[in-house]
């Protein structure tokens, strides 16, 4: 033990090695001994020092001395890559969030099977004319033109009728976006369990185009609580836009009182009968005085 604490002492700094507080048999000859750590910010670790003796020898050697966590210590959080540990809202001014090549929220948004016939008149032949024809016909050197695809590609005429995107989302993007949005503005949300009505019939829904556009709208209502947000066709709020003049929740009637009828009650017991009350013609009378 004292071998195994001058070995943690020379290892730590000074005054951080406190008690022995327990130790460990490792095998044949081998013992790990602990001793307290009292360097701040270590609450819980344990310096730990094995020692050894060889076969037949009556010199104990120190194998080695670190520092481990105790069963108490106070450990960081496991290590996580930033692609799993980035959450929505993280995100400022300036960051870059670069997208998975393999990211199976995006598929491409077009593919080679659409390359045109060769008599089209945006095949690779026909635009190789027209580039043939065109290339002393520029706006600067190449150095100053912008990047832009090769005429007559599927690229050059998608970005000509305003489509051009590398990729768009898949079913599977869609999906998952459909579910993130159904759980924070869906129908299955206490605003909407005690809504008047749906978003559907309310005149501050903005419709979206897309296969999204048949689940979901944007609400324009600068008072309700998912003004500026895409919402489930099925979510509802109190600022609907009809919800005054909606009908009422029918009101169950008012119970109905027989005031007609004298119900009679004794006013002391018989005194033949015991304990068991009865009414007589006196008490009957002098109910009605009452």
């Amino acid at each position: 033990m004292d071998l195994a604490r001058g070995a943690a002492e020379e290892a730590a700094a000074p005054g951080v090695v406190g008690e022995h507080v327990g130790l460990v048999s490792e095998g044949d000859r081998v013992v790990t001994h602990f001793f307290e750590c009292r360097e701040l910010g270590y609450r819980g670790w344990r310096w730990a020092v094995t020692v050894a003796r060889a076969s037949r020898a009556k010199i104990v050697t120190v194998d080695e001395a670190v520092l481990l966590p105790g069963p108490d210590a106070v450990l960081a959080p496991e290590w996580v890559p930033w692609s799993e540990r980035l959450r929505p809202g993280d995100m400022g001014p300036g960051d870059l969030l670069p997208t998975d090549a393999e990211d199976l929220r995006l598929e491409p948004g077009f593919s080679g099977e659409d390359e045109p016939a060769p008599n089209s008149a945006v095949s690779h032949e026909m635009a190789d004319l027209v580039e043939a024809e065109d290339a002393d016909v520029t706006a600067g050197p190449p150095a100053r033109l912008p990047v832009a695809p090769s005429r007559g590609s599927i690229a050059a005429v998608a970005e000509e009728l305003g489509m051009r995107r590398a990729r768009v989302l898949s079913r599977y993007g869609l999906h998952t976006a459909a579910d993130r949005w159904e759980e924070a503005f869906g129908a299955k949300t206490p605003m909407a369990q005690s809504a008047p009505a749906a978003c559907v019939s309310c005149g501050f829904l903005v419709p979206v185009g897309g296969s999204l556009g048949q689940a979901f709208g944007v609400c324009a209502n600068e008072f309700s609580p998912a003004d500026g947000r895409l919402v489930s066709l099925a979510y509802g709020c109190g600022g609907h836009s009809e919800a005054a003049v909606m009908p009422r929740p029918p009101q169950p009637a008012p119970p109905v009182i027989d005031e007609t009828r004298v119900d009679p009650f004794p006013l002391r017991p018989a005194p033949d009968s015991g304990s068991v009350p009865t009414t007589t013609d006196e008490d009957t009378e002098e109910l009605g005085h009452s």
